[in-house]
């Protein structure tokens, strides 16, 4: 998943943020619900690990706000609050799950891969795109029937290129979707990984076709 971690607490963001990444999560760290609002106005998360004992904007308010806004992401409350009536006021809100801080890093684990399936769930594993068939889950790729070698950054590019069919997605938007904040992939390496997708996928009529100037689409299957 890609997961962001609102957290003020440095040390507590770090902790988790690096238990989460080595468990083959996306993960980026902002300190305060403004923050978050600003990271979510140009990424798309699947859960947030949401402090509520922020600055300024506390985490039920904006979780309130959130969910005011129609905005289905799954969201995870820490807090030190172990007091009932907190802990049914955020599930009220709209919290899909809470964890009351001290935690054990098991627990946010388990919790985490709880929320994981869900989305799994709400997801068909199996995709078809003409010749091409990928089984998310199992993250295996065929092409007409033969197995594809798909390394990781191949594997995540070919996947938001598969949700926006017929739509052009510059190379910003290739990066900001399979990287994290704190790692780097030049522009120059996304050519680099188009043009091996490209030369696995053109035997089996699936094309990604060059908008010159915006970037790249992955045209919809048409049988030859």
């Amino acid at each position: 998943m890609r997961i962001l971690v609102v957290e003020d607490d440095p040390l507590l963001a770090d902790g988790i943020s690096q238990l989460l990444r080595a468990s083959a999560h996306i993960v980026d760290c902002v300190g305060s619900a403004e923050q978050a609002a600003s990271a979510m106005t140009g990424e798309e998360f699947n859960l947030l690990v949401l402090d509520v004992g922020l600055p300024g904007m506390d985490g039920f308010e904006f979780l309130r706000r959130l969910r005011s806004a129609n905005n289905k992401v799954l969201v995870l409350v820490l807090t030190a609050r172990d007091a009932l009536n907190e802990r049914v006021r955020g599930l009220n809100i709209g919290a899909d799950d809470y964890l009351t801080k001290p935690f054990a890093r098991e627990e946010l684990l388990a919790r985490v891969a709880a929320l994981a399936r869900r989305v799994r769930d709400q997801a068909t594993a199996e995709r078809v795109h003409g010749t091409l068939v990928i089984d998310e889950n199992a993250h295996r790729a065929w092409l007409n029937g033969e197995a594809l070698d798909l390394p990781l950054r191949e594997w995540a590019i070919l996947q938001f290129l598969l949700d926006n069919v017929e739509r052009v997605v510059s190379k910003e938007r290739i990066v900001s979707a399979v990287c994290r904040w704190d790692q780097e992939m030049s522009e120059n390496a996304v050519e680099v990984y188009i043009s091996r997708l490209r030369a696995k996928l053109e035997a089996g009529g699936v094309r990604i076709r060059t908008v010159r100037g915006l970037g790249y689409m992955l045209e919809e299957w048409r049988h030859e």
